[in-house]
């Protein structure tokens, strides 16, 4: 008898081990290069047990994703509860959240994810779904266009660095956040 039948069913450690490997997995050795053999051997699990929880390797990817933009949302909740100044709330937890990214040392799945979303229309959905329904539930307080393009800002930011561009071409990150997170708090002057 395998240890598989021996232990203890937990599916949802299970689930949240596959997660967790298959984005360590992304950061290791990239999205293309990742394979449901090497996800299932790094969690300890079968093949079987793998495709259990997610049905093939774009599943998994997706699962991962989701995950991700789960990990974003309490981000961006946490950071919203600590700020007082309730009109560009979201848009400046979105900016810290992205910054917050491109400055942390730690490996992150983030990047792998971001570029394949580029091509993938599955992760594209999730993306514009996730950001849709942050929008809608934030409409009253960020919907301004100055808004808009301080979140285009933060996407732009996030591009350049997962591109790798030459740090002495860009701005400092701290001036450049507080420059960004200044202008959600600045009356938005009509340029006519």
């Amino acid at each position: 008898m395998t240890s598989a039948h021996e232990r203890k069913k937990q599916p949802e450690q299970v689930r949240r081990r596959l997660l967790d490997c298959a984005a360590n997995l992304a950061v290791e050795t990239g999205l293309a290069s990742l394979t449901i053999q090497a996800v299932a051997d790094a969690a300890d699990v079968t093949k079987g047990g793998l495709f259990h929880h997610f049905a093939s390797k774009d599943k998994l990817i997706e699962g991962v994703f989701i995950d991700l933009l789960d990990k974003l949302d309490a981000e961006i909740d946490a950071i919203l509860a600590e700020d007082p100044v309730v009109p560009g709330r979201f848009t400046r937890a979105y900016v810290d959240s992205a910054i917050r990214l491109m400055e942390s040392k730690a490996p992150s799945p983030w990047g792998a994810l971001s570029i394949s979303m580029m091509t993938d229309p599955a992760l594209r959905r999730l993306w514009s779904d996730w950001y849709r329904a942050r929008l809608a539930r934030h409409a009253d307080t960020d919907s301004a266009p100055m808004l808009e393009i301080v979140r285009y800002a933060a996407d732009g930011i996030w591009l350049s660095d997962l591109c790798d561009m030459d740090p002495a071409l860009r701005m400092d990150r701290a001036a450049l956040r507080n420059r960004l997170i200044r202008m959600t708090t600045e009356p938005e002057r009509d340029p006519a």
